[in-house]
């Protein structure tokens, strides 16, 4: 199994350290703050672990409050909101030095028949004709800010195989595109092998592979922002962000080790802030779930 996947599921496998209270590990960041979708993605395990196996997520919404620090623990307490017959909710608050830095709530609900009907899945080319990230990235190394950064970016994506369909903002700086950009991803590795080999986190396998797209959700949903004003984001110093809310709408059964493309756009950027909205679905064209995202968007003064 690929070592970086395997460092990822210890990460979401929390320390229980009281019946609702459970402590994290972060790991180093391609920025000096603990990556947003590792914070979600842990606060979701840490709701998971105190609601029924038979009953996954279907919608998470979460604020980023403050800026967390990958050399501390981040302890996540977990609220029962309340267990009703269908339908389980939890508050999850996360905390580091004395202070919260992220909140999530999350609805879970036992599995139903009903209504059915979905958008279609867009054009995208087969992700095996894509380049992967460790022959894309080279490619626009004397964009980035510093020596280190190609280095730092696949390191941060090591345990996911993420293929973009068209340039990422960093390969067309000072080109203003539409709105607009797909991805495709899975993990770099079975999730099969992981709960074979008794690395996978102590989740039942449906709430891991969401709790995975969760963490894969916060990478690029804000790529859309930029390429509509031809900004290559942190990597080329031209913009400064961060995520300030999410929320995730879970549809239908999914798995984080089959191709899952990302459908992304942005329909409106001012005051500072982006939004981003996201669509990804199976290669065989399922819509598993719908993402929103605000976030800061400053270009840099001076």
């Amino acid at each position: 199994m690929n070592d970086a996947l395997w460092s990822l599921l210890e990460l979401l496998d929390l320390e229980r350290i009281e019946q609702d209270i459970f402590r994290g590990q972060s790991r180093d960041a391609i920025v000096p703050r603990v990556f947003g979708g590792q914070v979600a993605a842990q606060a979701l395990v840490a709701a998971g672990r105190t609601v029924p196996a038979d009953r996954p997520p279907h919608s998470l919404h979460a604020y980023f409050l403050r800026p967390g620090d990958p050399g501390a623990p981040i302890v996540y307490t977990v609220d029962r909101i309340r267990d009703g017959r269908s339908f389980t909710t939890r508050r999850v608050v996360a905390v580091q030095h004395g202070q919260p830095i992220f909140h999530l709530s999350a609805s879970f609900q036992v599995p139903e028949e009903g209504l059915e009907h979905q958008e279609p899945m867009p054009p995208a080319p087969d992700p095996l004709t894509l380049p992967t990230a460790a022959e894309l990235l080279p490619r626009y190394a004397d964009w980035f800010i510093g020596p280190g950064v190609t280095e730092r970016l696949l390191e941060a994506r090591a345990a996911v195989d993420l293929r973009y369909v068209d340039a990422p903002p960093y390969g067309s700086v000072g080109e203003a595109r539409e709105p607009r950009s797909q991805v495709w991803f899975r993990t770099n590795g079975t999730l099969d092998d992981a709960v074979a080999a008794g690395g996978a986190p102590a989740l039942a396998r449906p709430l891991l592979d969401i709790c995975l797209v969760t963490y894969v959700s916060d990478m690029t949903l804000l790529d859309s922002v930029l390429l509509a004003h031809g900004r290559g984001g942190w990597a080329v110093g031209d913009v400064v962000g961060a995520s300030l809310d999410h929320a995730m709408w879970f549809h239908r059964p999914l798995r984080a080790d089959e191709w899952l493309l990302y459908d992304q756009e942005s329909p409106t950027a001012q005051g500072g802030r982006g939004l981003g909205r996201g669509r990804i679905f199976t290669a065989d064209g399922q819509l598993v779930v719908s993402v929103i995202q605000e976030g800061v968007i400053r270009v840099p003064r001076g």
